[in-house]
Protein backbone atom coordinates (compact mmCIF):
# COMPACT_ATOMS: atom_id res chain seq x y z
CA UNK A 1 0.00 0.00 0.00
CA UNK A 2 1.53 3.45 -0.95
CA UNK A 3 2.14 6.30 1.17
CA UNK A 4 -1.25 8.24 -0.22
CA UNK A 5 -3.54 5.08 -0.15
CA UNK A 6 -3.04 4.40 3.48
CA UNK A 7 -3.17 8.25 4.35
CA UNK A 8 -6.82 8.88 5.99
CA UNK A 9 -7.56 12.12 4.56
CA UNK A 10 -11.03 13.01 6.80
CA UNK A 11 -8.79 12.89 10.17
CA UNK A 12 -5.50 14.84 11.34
CA UNK A 13 -4.17 15.85 13.86
CA UNK A 14 -1.40 18.66 15.16
CA UNK A 15 0.45 19.94 18.81
CA UNK A 16 1.68 22.82 20.15
CA UNK A 17 4.96 21.72 22.04
CA UNK A 18 6.31 24.39 24.12
CA UNK A 19 9.94 24.34 25.48
CA UNK A 20 11.57 26.89 27.71
CA UNK A 21 9.04 29.38 26.70
CA UNK A 22 9.50 28.51 23.13
CA UNK A 23 7.03 27.05 20.49
CA UNK A 24 7.66 25.10 17.91
CA UNK A 25 7.02 26.08 14.63
CA UNK A 26 7.28 25.38 10.99
CA UNK A 27 6.98 27.46 7.99
CA UNK A 28 4.77 25.50 5.32
CA UNK A 29 5.97 25.09 1.91
CA UNK A 30 2.42 24.87 0.04
CA UNK A 31 -1.41 25.74 0.03
CA UNK A 32 -3.08 27.62 2.03
CA UNK A 33 -0.15 28.04 4.48
CA UNK A 34 2.12 28.42 2.29
CA UNK A 35 4.63 30.92 3.98
CA UNK A 36 3.31 30.65 7.86
CA UNK A 37 4.44 29.37 10.50
CA UNK A 38 2.20 26.70 11.88
CA UNK A 39 1.96 23.92 14.96
CA UNK A 40 3.05 20.78 13.38
CA UNK A 41 0.93 17.85 12.13
CA UNK A 42 -0.93 16.11 9.68
CA UNK A 43 -3.83 13.27 8.52
CA UNK A 44 -4.03 10.11 10.38
CA UNK A 45 -2.78 6.86 8.20
CA UNK A 46 -5.34 3.97 8.18
CA UNK A 47 -5.80 2.42 11.49
CA UNK A 48 -3.57 4.54 13.05
CA UNK A 49 -4.43 6.56 16.79
CA UNK A 50 -4.35 10.15 16.94
CA UNK A 51 -1.73 10.62 19.62
CA UNK A 52 0.50 7.87 17.45
CA UNK A 53 0.09 10.26 14.40
CA UNK A 54 1.02 13.18 16.33
CA UNK A 55 4.24 11.39 17.58
CA UNK A 56 4.65 10.24 13.80
CA UNK A 57 3.95 13.63 12.15
CA UNK A 58 6.50 15.16 14.49
CA UNK A 59 9.32 13.02 13.87
CA UNK A 60 8.93 13.05 10.07
CA UNK A 61 8.46 17.10 9.52
CA UNK A 62 10.51 18.47 12.52
CA UNK A 63 12.95 15.44 13.79
CA UNK A 64 11.54 16.54 17.27
CA UNK A 65 10.13 13.23 19.07
CA UNK A 66 7.19 14.41 21.27
CA UNK A 67 4.31 12.65 23.57
CA UNK A 68 0.90 13.92 22.66
CA UNK A 69 -0.71 15.53 25.91
CA UNK A 70 -4.07 16.86 26.59
CA UNK A 71 -6.43 17.52 23.85
CA UNK A 72 -6.97 21.04 23.91
CA UNK A 73 -8.93 21.59 20.44
CA UNK A 74 -11.03 19.69 17.69
CA UNK A 75 -12.42 21.47 14.03
CA UNK A 76 -15.22 19.52 12.83
CA UNK A 77 -16.92 20.17 9.50
CA UNK A 78 -18.77 18.32 6.37
CA UNK A 79 -15.83 16.70 5.74
CA UNK A 80 -13.37 15.86 8.13
CA UNK A 81 -12.06 16.38 11.72
CA UNK A 82 -8.53 18.33 13.23
CA UNK A 83 -7.32 17.48 16.95
CA UNK A 84 -5.00 19.20 18.63
CA UNK A 85 -2.97 18.12 21.19
CA UNK A 86 -0.28 20.20 23.58
CA UNK A 87 3.13 17.73 22.72
CA UNK A 88 5.52 17.00 25.18
CA UNK A 89 8.84 17.15 24.15
CA UNK A 90 11.17 13.92 24.49
CA UNK A 91 14.11 14.76 22.18
CA UNK A 92 15.94 16.03 19.07
CA UNK A 93 16.98 19.45 17.28
CA UNK A 94 14.84 20.54 15.08
CA UNK A 95 15.10 20.38 11.59
CA UNK A 96 13.26 21.10 8.00
CA UNK A 97 12.16 17.85 6.47
CA UNK A 98 12.78 19.89 2.68
CA UNK A 99 9.11 19.50 1.79
CA UNK A 100 6.55 20.10 3.47
CA UNK A 101 8.38 23.14 5.09
CA UNK A 102 11.22 24.96 4.47
CA UNK A 103 12.30 25.68 8.19
CA UNK A 104 11.45 24.41 11.90
CA UNK A 105 12.12 26.80 14.62
CA UNK A 106 11.53 27.68 18.41
CA UNK A 107 10.21 31.09 18.73
CA UNK A 108 8.99 33.03 21.82
CA UNK A 109 5.38 32.41 23.06
CA UNK A 110 5.13 36.29 22.93
CA UNK A 111 6.29 36.30 19.48
CA UNK A 112 4.67 33.60 17.84
CA UNK A 113 1.15 35.10 19.54
CA UNK A 114 2.25 38.73 17.75
CA UNK A 115 4.05 37.70 14.54
CA UNK A 116 2.44 38.29 11.29
CA UNK A 117 3.02 34.82 9.51
CA UNK A 118 1.42 32.83 12.75
CA UNK A 119 -2.13 32.00 11.53
CA UNK A 120 -4.98 33.09 13.83
CA UNK A 121 -5.51 29.00 14.38
CA UNK A 122 -2.26 28.28 15.49
CA UNK A 123 -2.56 31.16 17.96
CA UNK A 124 -5.55 29.97 19.52
CA UNK A 125 -4.12 26.47 20.07
CA UNK A 126 -0.82 28.32 21.67
CA UNK A 127 -2.88 30.08 24.03
CA UNK A 128 -4.55 26.76 24.58
CA UNK A 129 -1.56 25.09 25.31
CA UNK A 130 -0.45 28.07 27.91
CA UNK A 131 -3.73 27.40 29.91
CA UNK A 132 -4.35 24.87 31.80
CA UNK A 133 -7.35 23.17 30.46
CA UNK A 134 -8.16 20.53 27.72
CA UNK A 135 -8.87 16.82 27.93
CA UNK A 136 -6.76 14.12 29.38
CA UNK A 137 -6.04 10.37 28.49
CA UNK A 138 -8.29 8.51 31.36
CA UNK A 139 -7.52 4.50 31.38
CA UNK A 140 -10.86 2.72 30.92
CA UNK A 141 -11.71 -0.60 30.00
CA UNK A 142 -13.24 -0.40 27.01
CA UNK A 143 -15.69 -3.57 25.20
CA UNK A 144 -13.87 -2.27 21.61
CA UNK A 145 -10.29 -2.84 21.11
CA UNK A 146 -7.93 0.21 20.63
CA UNK A 147 -10.83 2.23 22.18
CA UNK A 148 -9.25 5.48 23.87
CA UNK A 149 -10.67 8.45 26.70
CA UNK A 150 -10.38 11.43 26.89
CA UNK A 151 -11.76 13.94 29.76
CA UNK A 152 -11.89 17.40 31.38
CA UNK A 153 -12.89 18.68 34.80
CA UNK A 154 -15.10 21.38 34.77
CA UNK A 155 -15.85 23.78 37.88
CA UNK A 156 -18.99 25.23 38.57
CA UNK A 157 -18.59 28.20 40.09
CA UNK A 158 -21.90 28.85 41.33
CA UNK A 159 -22.70 25.48 42.41
CA UNK A 160 -19.30 24.49 43.45
CA UNK A 161 -18.90 21.24 41.64
CA UNK A 162 -16.71 19.41 39.64
CA UNK A 163 -18.32 17.65 36.55
CA UNK A 164 -15.71 15.42 34.51
CA UNK A 165 -17.23 15.06 31.26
Amino acid sequence: MTEIDNTDWGRSVAGVCIKDGKVLLARHTYGKGKGMLIIPGGYINKGEMPEEALAREYREETGITVKAGRLIGMRFNPKDWYAVFTAEYVEGEPRSDGEENSEVIWLETEKALAEETVPHLTKLMIEKALSSGGMTLTPFESRTAGSILFTAEMNDRDNNTICIM
